[in-house]
């Protein structure tokens, strides 16, 4: 197995596999600042795995080696070329507003070597941006590309204050996206209202993602909502579940609702977060995505 160093491009990203070249493994330890060929051109990255043998079934091929480790002078350009990526943003908003274009950019990037330049921009639909394309590249001469990117994307890029206080997930330790939807929030007996689990992208909050697992563990031992069960005085029907303390909320008749432990009820079959769909389940993740 070939010896490879992972290497990623953003704060938090995917890790892409570089060999070692003529450099010691001992020399790029986590967090090493180096210099590498991508299809874009040289970039700078940041080894996040350290050397180790990796299986070629998860090698991206060809295989390209590290050019360096970053000099100061290699930082420095680094920081000029976000300088004037910044400076290239400005321009090109004067440009989609001369051409009027419905888009809206985000964040403009240049390789290491200024041999590209690219955009990042978000837009409800396709945007025919060749006219910008020629102008851009005419200014700026160098490869021009402009990238369509989604709403979650736009948030992971620009960063922010999620609904919990804390800084967003995408933006501090999510990698990739994990499909969310709004039957996450009823298996954990949440509300189910799309504007309240809605992040600052628009879309369903990633954090519905961490618990789901758990919670759907824990209703495996537990009746449905509106199941009728036995309790030790008698029959009733589950009006509600306290999910962590495992208690239904069982209702007899004209009698108060009480809390009953789960344990001391019988009913015909247990609950599983694939059972109990709803017929306005398909409504509930459409209006979450608005």
């Amino acid at each position: 197995m070939p010896t490879s160093v992972g290497v990623s491009f953003k704060r938090v990203g995917r890790c892409y596999w570089f060999s070692l070249g003529d450099i010691s493994p001992l020399e790029l330890p986590e967090w090493t600042e180096v210099i590498v060929e991508t299809q874009r051109g040289l970039e700078v990255g940041r080894v996040r795995i350290p050397a180790c043998e990796v299986e070629e079934a998860d090698l991206q091929a060809p295989l390209k080696p590290i050019i360096r480790i970053a000099s100061d002078t290699d930082r420095q350009r680094e920081r000029e070329n976000k300088q004037a990526a910044a400076t290239a943003l400005d321009s090109c908003k004067d440009r989609v507003s001369k051409h009027n274009l419905p888009m809206k950019l985000v964040k403009a990037e240049y390789t290491f070597d200024r041999s590209q330049l690219t955009f990042f921009f978000v837009a409800d639909n396709r945007v025919d941006f060749r006219e910008l394309v020629r102008d851009l590249a005419a200014t700026f001469r160098t490869r021009i590309q402009l990238l369509q990117i989604g709403p979650r994307d736009q948030a992971k890029m620009l960063g922010g204050m999620g609904l919990c206080g804390r800084g967003l997930c995408c933006a501090t330790f999510l990698s990739d996206f994990l499909p969310i939807s709004m039957k996450m929030a009823k298996d954990q007996n949440l509300f189910l209202n799309p504007v309240k689990f809605s992040g600052i992208c628009g879309k369903l909050l990633c954090c519905l993602k961490y618990e789901h697992e758990t919670y759907c563990g824990m209703r495996k031992g537990m009746p449905r909502v509106g199941q009728v069960v036995t309790t030790p005085q008698g029959d009733g029907t589950v009006q509600d579940l306290n999910i962590l303390k495992h208690l239904a909320l069982i209702v007899k008749g004209s009698e108060q609702p009480a809390w009953y432990d789960c344990a001391e009820l019988n009913w015909s079959s247990q609950c599983d977060c694939d059972a109990h769909d709803d017929p306005d389940e398909e409504a509930y993740e459409q209006h979450a995505d608005l």
